[in-house]
C-alpha cells in the first residue's frame, strides 16, 4: 500500500471490523495513556484487527497510537502495508471547527507526525453537518490535493445526518468529477436505530462511494450493562433520560436470561454490516476498544457473526464468510432476542440525537446563545 501507487478500490482492502481511535481519548477514558495503548495494539494486531479509525479531536488519541506503532515491537513486526490508518480533519473541540485549506493542510501534516507514517491511508472531514456545505468542498479540494501529493490515499466525510452526508456526497461528484471514497455514518446502524439501513445506503452508493463506516455499534457506549462512558469530560452523552431509561430496562432483561447487551448489539450491528455489503459496496463497522479484554470480547463476536475459522489473519485479509450450524442458531436466537429489545425500546426505537442541535449555528460555527 505505497501512497506513490494508484491504489486500488477502497472496497477491496477495507476489512469488516475496524477499531476505534476515540477510546484513547479524554471524552470517553479517564485516563488515556501510552501503555495502554500499546497493549491494545498488540493484541489487536496479533489476532488481525489492523485497520484503526481516529481524529485530531479524540485527543490524545493519535500521539498515543502514534507511539504505540512505531513501538520497537511494533515496528519490527508490522510493516506499514499491513495496516490502514484513517482520520479526520475540521472538528477540533465541541464547540470548535476550521475547514479552512490552510488548516486543512496544517491537521493533515500534523497527524502524519503524531502517527510517524508517511502517508495516511483515509482522512475524513469530520462533523459535516455543523459547518456550511461551501466549507467542506473547500475541505475536500484541498484532500484531494494531498492525495496527488501522495500523502493520503482515499478520502472521505464523516458525520450523523444521513441527509447531509448524502447532499454532501453528491456534490463532491459532481464538483470534483470523482466519487468520495468513503462515508462515515455513527449509531444509526444499531439495535436502537437502523435509519443507516433504510436512508442512507442506497443514497450513498447513488453517489459513488463504496465503503461506509457504521462507527459506534454501541452508541457511544449506551448499549451496554453499565451506562453511558464518562471519561475526564464529563457525561457528554446525548441521549435524553427517557432512552436511557428504556436502555437500562433492556439491560436488565438480558442480563436476567443470561445474555450481555453489548454483545448482543455488536452481533447485531455486524450482520446487518455484513447483509448489505457486496465485492463493491462495503459496510465496515467501527468499534471502540480501550482494553486488551474488549479486543478479545469484540473478536470474538466478530468471529462468531463473519466464520468459524480461527485463522489470525482473518479479519485483515477478510476471507469469504460462512456459517456453521452452531451460528444460524446463534443468529435465530438473536433475531428473537432482537425483537424483545424493540418491543422493550418503545417510543425509542430509532429515536435520533439532535445533531447539530437548535442550539448551534451552522453558519457561524458557534453555539447560539440565549439572550435574557
Amino acid at each position: 500500500m505505497n501512497a506513490s501507487q494508484r491504489p486500488v478500490p477502497l472496497s477491496q482492502i477495507m476489512p469488516p471490523l475496524v477499531l476505534g481511535g476515540a477510546g484513547f481519548s479524554h471524552q470517553v477514558h479517564q485516563n488515556p495513556n501510552a501503555t495502554q495503548t500499546l497493549k491494545v495494539l498488540q493484541r489487536a494486531f496479533q489476532l488481525g484487527l489492523r485497520a484503526i479509525d481516529t481524529s485530531a479531536y479524540y485527543h490524545p488519541s493519535e500521539i498515543l497510537l502514534g507511539e504505540a506503532l512505531s513501538h520497537p515491537d511494533m515496528r519490527n513486526r508490522y510493516s506499514r502495508d499491513q495496516y490502514l490508518l484513517m482520520t479526520k480533519v475540521g472538528r477540533i473541540t465541541a464547540t470548535e471547527f476550521d475547514y479552512s485549506s490552510a488548516w486543512v493542510r496544517k491537521s493533515v501534516l500534523r497527524s502524519l507526525e503524531r502517527l510517524h507514517t508517511p502517508y495516511l491511508d483515509v482522512v475524513f472531514c469530520h462533523d459535516v453537518e455543523f459547518v456550511p456545505e461551501a466549507e467542506v468542498m473547500e475541505a475536500i479540494g484541498v484532500l484531494l490535493e494531498m492525495v496527488h501529493e501522495g500523502l493520503i490515499k482515499y478520502i472521505g466525510i464523516s458525520g450523523y445526518r444521513i441527509d447531509v452526508l448524502a447532499q454532501i456526497a453528491q456534490r463532491a461528484r459532481t464538483e470534483f468529477g470523482r466519487p468520495l471514497d468513503i462515508i462515515q455514518n455513527w449509531a444509526q446502524m444499531t439495535l436502537q436505530n437502523d435509519r443507516l439501513a433504510r436512508e442512507g445506503l442506497n443514497a450513498f452508493r447513488e453517489a459513488g462511494v463504496t465503503v461506509v463506516c457504521n462507527s459506534s455499534p454501541l452508541a457511544i457506549g449506551l448499549l451496554r450493562a453499565n451506562g453511558v462512558p464518562v471519561g475526564d469530560l464529563g457525561d457528554f452523552h446525548p441521549a435524553p433520560l427517557g432512552l436511557r431509561v428504556a436502555v437500562k430496562k433492556v439491560a436488565d432483561y438480558l442480563d436476567q436470561i443470561g445474555e450481555s447487551l453489548a454483545e448482543l448489539a455488536l452481533r447485531h450491528a455486524m450482520r446487518r454490516a455484513q447483509a448489505f455489503s457486496s465485492p463493491d459496496f462495503r459496510i465496515a463497522t467501527i468499534t471502540g476498544i480501550t482494553s486488551v479484554a474488549e479486543v478479545d470480547e469484540n473478536l470474538r463476536t466478530a468471529q462468531e457473526v463473519l466464520q468459524v475459522s480461527s485463522e489470525p489473519r482473518w479479519l485483515w485479509n477478510d476471507e469469504a464468510a460462512r456459517l456453521g450450524d452452531g451460528d444460524i442458531i446463534r443468529e435465530k436466537k438473536d433475531q428473537l432476542l432482537c425483537d424483545q429489545v424493540h418491543r422493550i425500546l418503545g417510543e425509542w426505537l430509532d429515536y435520533c440525537f439532535p445533531s447539530p442541535g437548535d442550539d448551534w449555528d451552522v453558519t457561524t460555527k458557534k453555539p447560539i446563545v440565549a439572550s435574557l
